[in-house]
């Protein structure tokens, strides 16, 4: 993969950033007003040498436009967002997500219990990003635990989960609740953790804690009152990101 720097035009009337990734056969590119998220594009080739044919001339129109490197561009204090024609991505996803969640299962659109493969994955990481927009737009904070109890309470109209994933409390749960709102609840709360992680590049340690909680206490649940073939599946793709969501540093 190769990381150009960021370019920067600025006059009277204009302060604009533009930069571009590209990854084997993918090009991004990034763009927008100075110290906003800006737009994400995605575009394909069909090969990586005429991807890299495409970045350097972009590079080269955008310094004949004016631009200048942007040393002060720190990629890693930047949000990532996918480009909505193509959604999930490696070159959309902040630098420390794609570096230490490799597996594929990651930009899975199809695994119901990978992060983003479920409609409540997907919805999840859709309002991650339409609220940090709204965040960035506004210039206010951004909170990710209440945003996902609010998910949970307000649209999904379950109780917001425990940390308890023990079968006791399992059991409890599912007595008063169907094993659908235990599961959708916890779906919310684990894609909510990755997608601050995809968008962001930090997690809470609070937030971290729940999410592995909840990934847990599915796979109590569907041993509980779920079928093998089901669970077997399950366990697959837990196993993985619960190994991986252990292994990412906390930030506080």
């Amino acid at each position: 993969m190769n990381i150009h720097p960021a370019y920067r035009y600025k006059d009277e009337k204009s302060d604009k950033f533009w930069r571009i990734e590209y990854m084997g056969k993918s090009l991004a590119v990034n763009y927008g007003k100075t110290g906003k998220i800006g737009k994400y594009k995605i575009k394909e080739f069909g090969s990586a040498d005429e991807c890299e044919k495409e970045a350097n001339k972009l590079i080269e129109s955008k310094l004949k436009k004016g631009y200048k490197p942007y040393p002060e561009f720190d990629p890693n204090t930047h949000i990532y967002l996918n480009d909505p024609e193509v959604g999930l991505h490696r070159l959309t996803s902040h630098p420390k997500f794609r570096e230490h969640f490799t597996d594929e299962l990651y930009y899975d659109c199809t695994d119901e219990f990978a992060p983003f493969g479920s409609d409540e994955g997907d919805t999840s990481l859709y309002e991650v990003e339409e609220d940090l927009k709204r965040a960035v737009k506004e210039g206010t904070g951004f909170h990710f635990i209440l945003m996902t109890k609010n998910m949970i309470e307000d649209d999904l109209g379950g109780a917001y989960p425990t940390n308890d994933n023990s079968r006791e409390a399992v059991e409890a749960v599912l007595k008063s609740n169907s094993m659908d709102d235990l599961v959708n609840c916890d779906m919310t709360l684990y894609s909510t953790a990755f997608a601050q992680i995809k968008t962001i590049g930090w997690i809470n340690e609070e937030l971290k804690q729940m999410a592995l909680n909840a990934m847990k206490r599915m796979d109590t649940a569907f041993e509980i009152d779920g079928d093998d073939y089901t669970r077997e599946m399950l366990i697959e793709t837990q196993t993985k990101m619960i190994r991986d969501l252990e292994g990412f540093a906390s930030s506080t």
